[in-house]
């Protein structure tokens, strides 16, 4: 049975600035760093508090990918708060959180200019 996700992969153009990002800018903990394949290394890591896990690595077919839409939806108890503290850490923000119906959003763009999501819960 499956228990749930491991992680999820964040292509990226450079390994050592996307972990700056996530892990400076964003607050992501390193659960791994080491040399992988193709001169880029395996690093995994993690949401504090938290088993989910993404992975900075780009396997050939998946460099299309950067700097496009992600399918990675984040989560927060606060939307509102963690924008303005991920604002004032330099993480760029499509617009503003949007109250609807069914919680709150908002868009950021990673280190790549990648866009995911950040919703309540």
């Amino acid at each position: 049975m499956i228990k749930g996700i491991k992680f999820a992969s964040i292509p990226t153009t450079d390994q050592d600035r996307a972990l700056r990002f996530w892990t400076e800018q964003v607050g992501f903990l390193v659960k791994t760093d080491q040399p992988f394949q193709d001169g880029q290394r395996w690093i995994e890591l993690r949401v504090k508090g938290s088993d989910a896990g993404v992975v900075l690595f780009t396997p050939d077919a998946h460099k299309g990918m950067i700097g496009g839409f992600s399918n990675i939806s984040f989560y927060s108890d606060n939307v509102e708060k963690t924008y303005e503290e991920l604002k004032t850490k330099g993480v760029e923000f499509v617009a503003p959180p949007q109250k609807m119906e069914w919680g709150t959003s908002v868009m950021f763009k990673d280190a790549d200019g990648t866009t995911f999501h950040l919703g309540s819960r």
